[in-house]
């Protein structure tokens, strides 16, 4: 029985080993390469061409033969009269469409920076940008960094919409409250606004084994609750002051983009269904966003904005295992930080 016990510690750590290997060797080859390949791509795609192939597509199967050979002539017409304008003759304003699904992390905030920032390279007086929005909510800095990019639209004099089909909640929120008009469907999650910090504690578990955990800092309050060390009332306290302190901020905030709401009544941390929430003046329009879209078709130009980065084999093996370690790192961490 001894030399089972034995055999199976000496493979928890051989596998151990190996997979600590595998990480460290597959993170320094992801990051190789992400440095070889350089930055990601921006592609924009015209939705408005793909709205028209669509259309087209449908009546062309739908349609009589009679009405199908008119509509071949409609378009002939169209497509000379498009043809004889000139390079001066003014063009219709244009409507631009981001995505942007957020996670924990907020990671996307570096991908939405270059897309905002390609849109204000080019963008007039007269257009627009919408904004799909899905994400529960992350880390505070992460989130507050997200709104700081939406509030660039609207600093250059460009409409801002944003458009929630699924959720905007806590972090999500305070990043879709920006917007001049702020949409969701009838069942999308809104709301949240509250902060959220929490965090195991196994000194019990450690003392029990007689097991010793130190930690030094310099500073009353570099650290005031800890996972393995003996929490007092007084790391508590100051705990949740800090808790209360970044609420209060997030109220601020979203009460300086929507003043006519009732900050009080919608800043509990509950969250409610799209038809609620216009009615707490959470948003203001219920509709989804292909009904927007399909609202500003064929008035406006309609492209789609993506800035992406490509990733190998060895990238995305590297990428995924330091992703998974960072993470780990992180939420050791930011348990005992805040949350929206």
């Amino acid at each position: 029985m001894e030399f089972l016990y034995e055999y199976g510690l000496f493979v928890a750590k051989a596998v151990t080993l190996v997979v600590a290997f595998v990480v460290v060797v597959a993170t320094i080859v992801g990051v190789a390469n992400k440095q070889k390949h350089g930055k990601g791509q921006l592609e924009i795609t015209s939705i408005s061409d793909q709205l028209k192939d669509i259309t087209q597509y449908a009546k062309q199967v739908l349609l009589d033969k009679n009405s199908a050979k008119k509509l071949a002539k409609e378009q002939k017409k169209e497509e000379k009269a498009k043809g004889k304008q000139k390079n001066d003759d003014p063009k219709p304003p244009r409507l631009y469409v981001i995505d942007f699904k957020g996670s924990m992390d907020a990671g996307e905030v570096d991908n939405l920076r270059e897309e905002i920032t390609a849109i204000l390279c080019v963008a007039d007086k007269d257009d627009e940008v919408l904004v799909r929005l899905e994400s529960g909510g992350g880390v505070v800095h992460g989130y507050g960094l997200a709104a700081s990019q939406l509030q660039r639209i609207k600093q250059k004099g460009l409409k801002l919409t944003v458009s929630v089909d699924k959720v905007a909640a806590s972090g999500g929120y305070m990043m879709a409250c920006v917007a001049d008009k702020l949409l969701a469907s009838q069942f999308a999650y809104i709301g949240s606004i509250g902060v959220l910090a929490q965090l195991p504690n196994f000194h019990k578990l450690l003392k029990k084994n007689d097991i010793e955990f130190e930690q030094h800092t310099a500073g009353e309050f570099k650290r005031t609750l800890t996972v393995f060390g003996e929490n007092n009332d007084e790391g508590r306290a100051k705990f949740k002051e800090e808790i209360e302190e970044i609420h209060v901020l997030f109220k601020d905030f979203v009460h300086s983009q929507r003043p006519d709401m009732n900050i009080d009544r919608v800043a509990t941390g509950e969250y409610w269904p799209g038809t609620k929430a216009k009615e707490l003046g959470l948003i203001d329009d219920i509709t989804t966003s292909d009904d927007y879209i399909l609202s500003h078709y064929p008035e406006r130009e309609i492209f789609s904005v993506k800035y992406s980065v490509k990733k190998n084999v060895a990238e995305k093996l590297g990428m995924s295992a330091a992703s998974v370690v960072e993470r780990v790192i992180m939420k050791s961490w930011s348990k005992a930080r805040h949350w929206f």
